[in-house]
């Protein structure tokens, strides 16, 4: 199907109504009535199918034409006598839905199967004899469509079916090809049926069928299903946007056309090989547009699509278009470097008129194109041996793209069918995507909404039970917080084999494989949720201290054996509000008694005490012997985190004096130690053991407040 079926350059052709076509049509009726004539000779293509064939060629010239001439023979005899509601000849309908498929590129097993797709289900005709005549993968795929023809789609759909149903298909997306192509067909012939009915399948394919295109990246199909589905469900807002878009198509001026003409000239100076085509915006995009902008003008139907042959053609014409013309640079986005969850490339941009029209622009190859309009489809014979050329990505494996293959893994961990299939209908209500970045420069595509929960488990998968915590674009981040197109995050791992998800998860998770995977281990621990709770109820009560903490209650200063001081007798004590240990840079200050107090050269109080103008007292270390250093330690909340901590500390010699707790902020909690250590030489090897602890993403030592003249 071309571009200009969903997307008509005029709208002359349209009428109002469901059974609407954008433009005329091979007469399948003639074609369907002159099949009953008889099959044609078998040296020689049956005249009903020679448009299938032309269009076939057209994407394939070197295909054999063979098996459509015998598939279309068994077809039309097998169908023969059967009619449609509509008056026409059974016939007439696989026909068509080849068409479509033909059209968009597909390769000759999909057109071979979709001519047959209905012999099974509604004749003679066994599995078995299709298999002996046209081989195995002909098989797979008339089979996958007979059973998805017995799925209920709707809200009453038994879940248990239509899992089974999508496990069995899934495996060849040409399966759910030949599904939407046969939608589409049936729903341009829709008229025939009673409102009521008619309604209640727009309504299936607007829930189901349409957001599965969108993810198989089938727009020709998806835009015009979209129109044919807005046609019957909101028949006076399809016959009002039908009015602007004729109104629009009789003005004499088009600023598209203006604006076309000008990137054309830009090009063609630039010396840039192109194609510049107005891409007129199909029914239901016409009428989002409104919505959004209130009035339309000229530009705001459509939109410029610029095709060339390589990828680094598209950014020249890109530096061209923002060099020469006005460009809205929030407009821009690169759909090339980060492709779509659906296999679509292509630049966006726009650039602005003199009159303030803002027109967008598509940049894309032609081979992005093809994708871009027949998604899966493009991808050809999943079976086929590998070209010399491979392509990287999602796109190397038709039979599993992005959306479909997490599709596929949801199936194989959710815990029940009501589940599978609940997750499901979310998913596909889901209608915008995000890319954010992994810290190795890989990305990670993610619906709108998506938190860091959910890039754990994209990325991760189960392990993700695990994750901690995250750092989005550098800064820490907890697992709650909502991403944003463009995000780098860096998923922080936990260490602890036993930790896991809490149900409070779940309510962070906004994907499918989120979701089933927090469920399914929550419902195989029963009781980790105690125990969380319990551990996290601990965690927000403080500790009881083992000594009175004078660096906490008051900034007391402590006796410091391993100091001199320049000052002869003076009793020299440690300020309780820095607590330096060797080799800290360290100061001092006489206070009342005759005593000397040791700050931190970089204390708070000591830029206090010099604007006070208190004379400072040199001081140095003496011999190394114990020392005392308060340390604090952040880290993110969960099970038997303290009782890791001090086993660490314990088993680096470290001597727990006090401790404090904070109340746990955000999944995040505040330790603060006081700890007497043989020797300062352990300090550097007691952080590192603390920051190794599962949680912990960070330790420091304190810089504690005092009060104004307190030393």
């Amino acid at each position: 199907m071309s571009a200009e079926a969903t997307n008509p350059a005029t709208p002359g052709p349209v009428t109002a109504g469901p059974t609407a076509r954008w433009r005329a049509r091979i007469d399948l009726r003639r074609l369907g009535r002159a099949a009953l004539l008889g099959p044609a000779a078998r040296d020689r293509l049956p005249d009903a199918i020679g448009h299938v064939a032309e269009a076939h060629r057209a994407h394939h010239p070197d295909a054999d034409l063979e098996p459509l001439r015998r598939a279309y023979v068994l077809a039309e005899s097998s169908h023969r006598g059967q009619m449609r509601k509509s008056g026409e000849p059974y016939i007439t309908h696989p026909l068509a839905v080849t068409l479509i498929l033909a059209e968009l590129g597909a390769e000759t097993t999909a057109l071979t199967a979709s001519l047959l797709h209905d012999t099974v289900e509604d004749t003679e005709v066994t599995l078995d004899q299709v298999g002996e005549e046209f081989g195995a993968e002909v098989r797979f795929l008339v089979d996958g469509v007979t059973k998805l023809e017995k799925v209920d789609y709707g809200a009453a759909a038994e879940p248990e079916t239509f899992r089974k149903m999508l496990v069995a298909t899934g495996n060849d997306v040409r399966v759910m090809s030949i599904k939407l192509a046969d939608r589409l067909h049936n729903m341009r012939t829709l008229g025939v049926m009673r409102p009521e009915k008619q309604a209640r399948i727009a309504k299936v394919t607007r829930d189901v069928l349409i957001p599965l295109a969108e993810r198989l990246g089938v727009q020709a199909l998806k835009t015009e299903l979209e129109d044919l589905v807005f046609a019957i469900l909101h028949p006076e807002e399809y016959e009002h946007t039908r009015e602007l878009i004729v109104d629009n198509a009789s003005r004499a001026d088009d600023p598209l056309a203006e604006v076309a003409d000008e990137v054309r000239a830009v090009l063609r100076d630039a010396d840039i090989q192109a194609e510049v085509l107005i891409r007129p915006r199909h029914f239901v995009s016409v009428h989002r547009v409104a919505r959004k902008r209130g009035r339309l003008r000229g530009a705001d139907f459509g939109r410029l699509l610029v095709l060339v042959g390589e990828d680094a053609d598209c950014y020249g014409v890109l530096g061209e278009l923002h060099t020469c013309m006005t460009p809205v640079v929030s407009e821009f986005k690169d759909f090339i470097a980060v492709p779509k969850f659906n296999l679509y490339q292509s630049l966006h941009t726009a650039v602005a008129r003199e009159d303030g029209q803002v027109v967008e622009v598509l940049i894309r190859t032609h081979q992005m194109h093809k994708v871009a309009e027949a998604g899966v489809i493009a991808l050809g014979n999943p079976y086929a041996p590998p070209s010399d050329d491979p392509v990287d990505g999602e796109r190397a494996d038709p039979t599993r793209p992005g959306w479909l293959s997490r599709l596929l893994d949801w199936q194989e961990a959710a815990p029940d069918p009501d589940t599978f299939w609940s997750t499901l209908r979310e998913d596909l209500a889901q209608d915008r995507e995000i890319t954010v970045f992994r810290p190795d420069g890989g990305t990670l595509g993610l619906p709108e909404g998506a938190t860091c929960v959910d890039a754990a488990y994209a990325q991760y998968g189960e392990d993700a039970h695990a994750c901690i915590g995250a750092r989005v674009n550098g800064r820490l981040a907890t697992l709650s917080t909502v991403l944003r197109d463009g995000d780098t995050v860096q998923l922080l791992m936990g260490q602890d084999p036993a930790s896991g998800p809490s149900s409070e998860w779940l309510e962070h998770a906004h994907t499918a494989a989120a979701r089933i995977a927090i469920q399914r281990w929550l419902a195989s621990h029963p009781s980790h949720e105690d125990e969380a709770s319990r551990a996290d109820a601990d965690a927000a009560a403080p500790r009881p201290t083992t000594e009175a903490l004078s660096t906490e209650g008051s900034p007391t200063a402590r006796p410091a054996a391993n100091v001199v001081a320049d000052q002869p007798d003076a009793t020299v004590r440690l300020a309780g509000c820095c607590t330096p240990v060797p080799p800290d840079d360290i100061t001092g200050f006489a206070v009342r008694g005759g005593a000397v107090t040791v700050h931190r050269v970089e204390c708070a109080a000591v830029a206090r005490m010099k604007s006070a103008g208190r004379p400072e007292i040199g001081v140095r270390w003496g011999d190394t012997t114990e020392v005392r250093v308060t340390l604090v330690a952040e880290s993110f909340v969960r099970p038997h985190l303290l009782a890791d901590l001090t086993e660490a500390m314990a088993q680096e010699g470290a001597e727990i004096v006090s401790a404090t707790v904070e109340p746990p902020t955000q999944q995040r909690v505040r330790h603060t130690y006081t700890v007497q250590l043989p020797d300062a030489g352990h300090l550097p090897a007691l952080m590192r053991a603390m920051r190794n602890v599962g949680g912990v993403y960070d330790v420091s030592r304190t810089q504690l407040q005092t009060q104004p003249g307190v030393a």
